[in-house]
């Protein structure tokens, strides 16, 4: 028998079997069919392989957004944002309801700012509990700043420590304006006996966004100290935080 006749020479011995394109995954069909230009895509590159400068403020906020608005370009949205709450922090620590008073933030993009805000603060705030408060004072600083500086109205906080200046406890006080009224010695010093602390740091913030210590700053202060003083309790500091930076009532020799 021929072998041409088996074998014929115009057909080949393994014909190549033809395999279709894998079809692209439904959420890249839906992203290129909202972001025609790229956009998107570019920027989340960016996130993803730069540094932690890679994006502009507004970039940021913007790429937080996106995840919640697929259908329109937010950026103008994102520096609308900035420039009525004056900073990226602004916005994260910006009040739910006057994220929504914002045209274009509806809940969904409000809890997604509020998110990255309260993430912020709970690892500043886990970096101080591992360590001595006065040994990682920096990182004190950072966490006082990220959860009070853009505040409008005034925060009185108490740290109260251990022996080993650990942070026992972070309580906020009041909420509202610093004065006779709002700051009550006798509970600072009550609530410090019943958790064993042997000392304590006062922490308010100046919604003018200066730092510098007020005569009624300084005259509590020492109210606290003295009253602290006569019940075994040490007062280390008062940090007056705000916008522009912050200020230690015992650097400036003021305790």
């Amino acid at each position: 028998m021929s072998v041409d006749k088996v074998m014929p020479q115009d057909r080949e011995l393994f014909p190549e079997r033809f395999v279709p394109a894998p079809a692209p995954a439904p959420d890249r069909v839906r992203e290129a069919a909202h972001d025609p230009s790229g956009h998107r895509a570019r920027l989340r590159k960016r996130l993803l392989s730069g540094s932690d400068d890679a994006l502009a403020d507004h970039e940021v906020i913007e790429a937080l957004l996106m995840t919640v608005i697929p259908r329109m370009d937010v950026k103008p949205l994102a520096r609308m944002l900035l420039q009525r709450f004056g900073s990226l922090p602004g916005v994260f620590n910006a009040d739910p309801r006057a994220l929504q008073s914002v045209p274009g933030i509806k809940e969904a993009a409000a809890a997604a700012l509020r998110i990255a805000g309260v993430a912020a603060r709970r690892l500043a705030r886990a970096q101080i509990q591992q360590m001595p408060v006065l040994s990682s004072w920096q990182a004190l600083i950072d966490y006082l700043t990220i959860d009070m500086a853009h505040l409008n109205h005034e925060r009185v906080r108490v740290l109260y420590l251990n022996t080993q200046n650990r942070l026992l406890l972070d309580q906020i006080v009041s909420d509202g304006t610093l004065d006779e009224s709002a700051i009550y010695t006798r509970e600072i010093i009550a609530k410090a006996l019943a958790i064993g602390a042997a000392a304590l740091i006062l922490v308010h913030n100046h919604p003018s966004g200066s730092p510098q210590p007020s005569r009624a700053d300084i005259q509590i202060t020492h109210k606290i100290i003295e009253a602290a003083r006569l019940l075994g309790v040490s007062v280390h500091d008062h940090v007056i935080i705000g916008r522009e930076g912050h200020t230690s009532l015992r650097a400036q020799g003021l305790l």
